[in-house]
């Protein structure tokens, strides 16, 4: 079959008509492939943002899971007498009531003022004043077990933390009980935490 430019005026409007569907096919494609990577874009940015909004929600949960934890801590250390003001009747109360225990032949001691608790090295206490009440003792014992477990009966049967510094042991020649071969030394604290927004 052969086309003469004769046959162009009848097929003129058939050609026109599939030229105009060809060029309305690929301007439909080339939108669609707009679309297309507009709304891909749409989704990687929504999929950025719904992984920001997890990331944010497992922040809020696992500082709302800290802040429990922390209450739980600071609760206790309210308890403990640790956080708040010098304890000294506590602690004085404390110390006569295991010298009714026995569980040292003597000791005395000596608590002074408090004074600011300065740790080497220095740490931020945040909105808390660090304090400590010095205290020396001098205690006689049998043997060197006593002395463990007069610290012992400190730390579980008082309110506070006690911090020991340090602990000299000498033995007793002159001594006026016959029984008691060794005098203890010892010196340290009582570590107190104050907010310093309560009153």
């Amino acid at each position: 079959m052969s086309f003469s430019t004769d046959d162009l005026g009848e097929i003129k409007w058939s050609l026109l008509t599939c030229l105009l569907s060809a060029a309305a096919a690929l301007g439909m494609i080339s939108y669609s492939a707009d679309i297309q990577q507009r709304s891909l874009k749409e989704l990687q940015q929504a999929q950025r943002q719904l992984n920001n909004a997890r990331e944010q929600l497992l922040t809020a949960q696992n500082d709302l899971e800290n802040m429990s934890s922390y209450q739980m801590e600071y609760d206790a250390l309210v308890a403990q007498k640790v956080i708040g003001s010098e304890q000294r009747l506590d602690w004085i109360e404390g110390l006569e009531r295991i010298r009714h225990q026995n569980l040292v032949p003597e000791f005395n001691y000596s608590i002074s003022p408090q004074t600011a608790y300065l740790p080497n090295p220095p740490l931020n206490a945040g909105n808390f004043k660090l304090g400590i009440s010095p205290m020396s003792m001098q205690i006689d014992l049998l043997h060197e077990g006593q002395l463990l477990n007069f610290f012992d009966a400190l730390s579980s049967q008082m309110p506070g933390w006690f911090l020991l510094d340090k602990c000299g042991i000498s033995r007793v020649d002159n001594a006026q009980n016959g029984n008691v071969m060794l005098r203890a030394e010892c010196a340290g604290g009582w570590f107190t935490m104050k907010n310093q927004n309560t009153p």
